[in-house]
Parts: C-alpha cells; sequence; structure tokens
C-alpha cells in the first residue's frame, strides 16, 4: 500500500518514524535522565568533597526508582489486555482494553478492542444465524410431519391434493438447503465470477419469462427467498436503448434480478405491475437496472436494513401477501453479487411502492 500524502500521518503513525508518546522516546528519556543524575551527582560530590560511594548509592536508587515507574507504566496496560485477551479466548467479548495512552500500547489497545468488537458480532451473527436457520426448517418440517402423519393415521386420504401439500412442504425445504449452501459458497468465496459481454433486452426477457412460468410450474424461483404464488401481478420489461449489451457475469445477474422480481412480486397489490428497467450506466458497457412495484414501500429507517441477511420486514405481511414463507437471504445473496461485480444496489427515492437501483460498472471493474 502506498502512504498518504507529505505532510499527513495515520493515526498512531509517529513523526519521522518516533512519537514524542512512543515508547522508544520513554526509554531514550530513561537513560538520558540517569545519565544526567549521575553526573550531577557526580559533580556535586566534587564540589563538597563527598565520598564516592554515597554518590554511587544515591545514583543507583534514583535511578532504580525512576526505572522502576516507566517499567509500571509499560506492565500495567499490558497485564490489562493479558487479561482481556485470556478472557476473549474463553468467549467473553464483552472486555475492553482501556485506551488512555498515545503510545505504541494504546494503538494495540485499540486494535484489541476492534478485535473484540468483530468477535463479539460475529458471535452474535452465528448465534442469530443458527436460530433464523432453526426456525426456518422448522416450519415446512412441521407441515410435512402433520400432513404425512394424517395420511398414516387415515385422517387424509393419500389424494394428488394431499401429496401435492407435502410435495410444497418438500421443495421449501429443498430452495433453502440449496439457498444455505449458495451463501455458505459465497462467504468461503469459491463461487467465481464469469463475466461476457450480453445484450440485455433478450437476456431479461428470458428472466422475466422464467419468472412467470415459475408460478405454475410450482418451482418457484431460484432465490432464497421463497416462490411466490401470486398470478395476478404483471412483470414489465423496460429496456432503453433496445440494443443496449452489458459486461458482466449472466449467471449472477440473473440471481439479482430473480431475487429482485421475487421480492417485489411478494410485496406488490392485488393485480398489480413490477416493472424492470434498464439503462446505460455511465461507463463503456455499465449498466443501470431498477426493480419497482406497487407496494407499501419500505420505510426510509429500514432502507439500510433491506439487505441484510433473514430481514424479512412486515410490509408484506401488513397487505397479506408477503407471509409466504420467504427466508430473508433473497436481497442478501443480490447484494452479494452485485458487491462481487464492484457495483452497487439500494433501495432509491420512489413516488409510489419500492424501487432498488443497481449498478454495474462494466469493463473497468477489476475483480480483487
Amino acid at each position: 500500500m502506498s502512504g498518504g500524502p507529505a505532510g499527513r500521518r495515520s493515526p498512531g503513525e509517529p513523526w519521522g518514524g518516533v512519537s514524542p508518546f512512543s515508547i522508544k522516546t520513554k526509554l531514550g528519556a530513561l537513560v538520558v535522565i540517569a545519565v544526567l543524575i549521575t553526573t550531577g551527582l557526580m559533580m556535586i560530590a566534587m564540589r563538597t568533597a563527598t565520598e564516592l560511594r554515597f554518590i554511587t548509592v544515591f545514583s543507583m536508587i534514583a535511578t532504580l526508582l525512576i526505572t522502576q515507574f516507566v517499567a509500571h507504566s509499560l506492565t500495567a496496560p499490558l497485564d490489562d489486555m493479558n487479561a482481556v485477551a485470556r478472557a476473549i479466548s474463553h468467549g467473553d467479548y464483552t472486555r475492553r482494553v482501556r485506551e488512555n495512552r498515545r503510545d505504541e500500547l494504546g494503538d494495540l489497545a485499540q486494535t484489541i478492542n476492534r478485535m473484540a468488537d468483530d468477535l463479539e458480532a460475529q458471535d452474535r451473527q452465528r448465534k442469530e444465524l443458527v436460530a433464523n436457520v432453526s426456525h426456518e426448517l422448522r416450519t415446512p418440517i412441521a407441515g410435512l410431519r402433520a400432513v404425512l402423519e394424517n395420511i398414516v393415521d387415515g385422517v387424509s386420504p393419500a389424494d394428488p391434493e394431499t401429496m401435492r401439500t407435502a410435495l410444497k412442504q418438500t421443495e421449501r425445504l429443498g430452495r433453502l438447503v440449496e439457498t444455505l449452501l449458495d451463501l455458505s459458497r459465497l462467504d468461503n468465496g469459491v463461487v467465481p465470477l464469469r463475466r461476457r459481454r450480453f445484450e440485455v433486452w433478450p437476456y431479461l426477457s428470458g428472466v422475466l419469462k422464467e419468472a412467470n412460468m415459475a408460478v405454475p410450474a410450482r418451482a418457484g424461483i431460484a432465490s432464497g427467498s421463497g416462490s411466490h404464488t401470486r398470478t395476478d401481478v404483471h412483470l414489465h420489461l423496460d429496456v432503453s436503448p433496445p440494443e443496449l449489451t452489458a459486461h458482466a457475469d449472466p449467471e449472477r445477474i440473473h440471481q439479482v434480478v430473480a431475487n429482485l422480481i421475487d421480492n417485489a412480486v411478494k410485496h406488490s397489490p392485488p393485480h398489480g405491475r413490477v416493472t424492470v428497467k434498464a439503462r446505460r450506466g455511465a461507463l463503456p458497457e455499465s449498466l443501470e437496472l431498477e426493480v419497482l412495484d406497487e407496494g407499501p414501500g419500505i420505510p426510509r429507517s429500514e432502507w439500510h436494513r433491506v439487505f441484510e441477511r433473514f430481514n424479512r420486514g412486515g410490509a408484506g405481511a401488513s397487505n397479506g401477501q408477503g407471509g409466504d414463507g420467504g427466508t430473508g437471504l433473497g436481497l442478501a445473496i443480490a447484494r452479494w453479487a452485485v458487491d462481487l461485480h464492484g457495483g452497487g444496489i439500494g433501495v432509491a427515492e420512489s413516488e409510489r411502492g419500492c424501487r432498488i437501483l443497481v449498478t454495474l460498472p462494466g469493463e473497468t471493474s477489476v475483480q480483487s
């Protein structure tokens, strides 16, 4: 990494290699003070005819006292850091080191506290993940178990309608497991990015056609947020200019568009309209995508949480359209796919409903 501009330094970086509050400076000052004390006492001895042995004893005592004071100021924060590190190793992420120093130990304290914050956040996310996955798996398993128990007990006949109910719960389980596998692969960074140039209109037409065919086929969109069963929502495609092209990974972009359509359909009112717009971006082969619905929209206070994992919101449920078993993972996967391209995704201002804006940088993006 290259250094910052001349005349500026990062926090904790010393001026000219040595900070006025650094440990190096303190140890150097200790040596200088010890020499000055010894020299001063020697001069006093020469002028007062004091015996050399008394001067030596006084010099040693003064030097030891100053050394003890400096050593204590250095070892006390190390003991504190050791106690905090030991607590973290035993799973207690609430302990923090006091950040009341302006030397290397102060920088180390800040680093340990940041590490503790990250570990605490990861531990909280892990617990939330286990709880949410357990909840999501329990619902379809309980439904499937109830159907099979009714068949075994003779309460319900094994007719096609009953078996379709069991199949629906099984498909929901399969979608959830597949989504969790996708999530694991993207977290481990093993999903490759295969960019190529493609025409936007026929590509998006195919995605919308699959979304329309998914309902009667009961297959759902491979999105991770559940499959919508709405047949009254109209999907509309708007690409300008019609010959628009883009440079990206079509499979990953399919995940993005399919998830956004799926989410928009779920939260649309009866006989609503979902519009997918595509426009040319500012750079060559760049692309701007918009997915708009006519639903209740998302409160501005929730914009920053829309793409969090397992965040399902409450807008859809309030309309009776969103409670179809979505896992809240679809939009998180969409954000990951966009981030993988070096683009951006977020909620944008809209006069009606919800408007999700996606920007893809095109050929100039460099995958890190």
